[in-house]
């Protein structure tokens, strides 16, 4: 018998550096609501989504940020709603928010919740883009290499709601091997939130050229890992800049199933057949018929690109 799994994406428009943590929560009841009427088990919430993206800011009062950004506890007052609240509808989420640790570390982290609102598994984000720098003469900062550490758990997967899933935030869905990890531990899904600028700040490119990068690594990346991915975004004009959405539910097959329409709160929803790649996962994906490990070393021996040719 299939298995299959009602899963949303929970996407976010804007939220603004005067939006409370409160006025944030109220909005991710509001989409669990609405994706719980719609029959969805699984909401995958975005990146960072209970603030603005605030690396996009200088800021020098470190406590300040804390104070603003940073999570101490999950849940904590405010965000225990949400998990009475799923709790009650018997959902499993996926939440993003900045993390500050008891001793002292600060991550962009996520967390997978269980129907029954009990933590799963967590996850700190590996692949911080941006800078560290402070960039003066740019329309804006991306500072994700300031205020974050480099995430130290690992790419894992966890038994949940019948299934294998995987956790990635935003920029980890450019690298290939972060999936490649998960695929080899028999992930299912990967849900994944984003907050992407439309602007890229280090050259210039045509959003619609950023979006067209966002759509087919989703599509490869699902089909070459033979997993259903779910992403979800913050969008809009945050204090005037703007982030896209796009958020996307993509079947193994590399076919988009679902995607939002705006860059406004927005839920979408699909029956996923998570079965739905097992000819895949044993034919053309056959890892363990066909990957050749031994030929890929420079993928764990080298950082950056050298060029050494055969023929010197």
């Amino acid at each position: 018998m299939a298995r299959h799994l009602k899963i949303a994406a929970a996407q976010l428009g804007p939220l603004h550096k005067a939006d409370s943590r409160g006025a944030a929560v109220s909005r991710l009841l509001k989409l669990l609501r609405e994706a719980h009427g719609m029959g969805a088990k699984f909401v995958v919430f975005p990146e960072l989504a209970l603030t603005t993206f605030f690396p996009r800011w200088w800021m020098e009062d470190q406590a300040e940020v804390d104070r603003r950004y940073f999570e101490r506890e999950m849940p904590g007052p405010e965000t225990q709603l949400l998990f009475d609240e799923a709790k009650k509808f018997g959902i499993g989420f996926y939440l993003g928010y900045a993390e500050l640790t008891r001793d002292g570390h600060r991550f962009n982290t996520a967390i997978l919740v269980g129907p029954d609102g009990s933590i799963i598994g967590k996850y700190r984000k590996i692949h911080l883009p941006g800078h560290a720098d402070h960039k003066p003469k740019a329309a804006f900062q991306h500072l994700e290499k300031k205020y974050f550490e480099v995430g130290d758990l690992g790419f894992r997967v966890w038994k949940f709601m019948g299934t294998i899933t995987g956790m990635l935030i935003c920029n980890d869905r450019r690298w290939p091997e972060a999936f490649r990890v998960l695929a080899l531990q028999g992930a299912e899904i990967v849900a994944l939130g984003f907050n992407t600028p439309s602007e890229n700040l280090h050259y210039p490119e045509p959003p619609a050229l950023r979006v067209h990068h966002h759509l087919i690594m989703a599509q490869s990346m699902a089909f070459q890992n033979a997993t259903w991915l779910v992403e979800t975004a913050k969008a809009g004009y945050e204090d005037g800049f703007r982030m896209f959405g796009h958020s996307l539910i993509v079947a193994p097959t590399g076919e988009i199933a679902a995607k939002s329409q705006s860059e406004e709160d927005e839920v979408i929803c699909h029956n996923c057949d998570i079965d739905l790649a097992a000819n895949l996962k044993q034919t053309m994906f056959n890892f363990a018929a066909h990957r050749r490990p031994e030929h890929y070393r420079l993928i764990v021996d080298r950082v950056g690109a050298q060029v050494t040719p055969a023929n010197e």
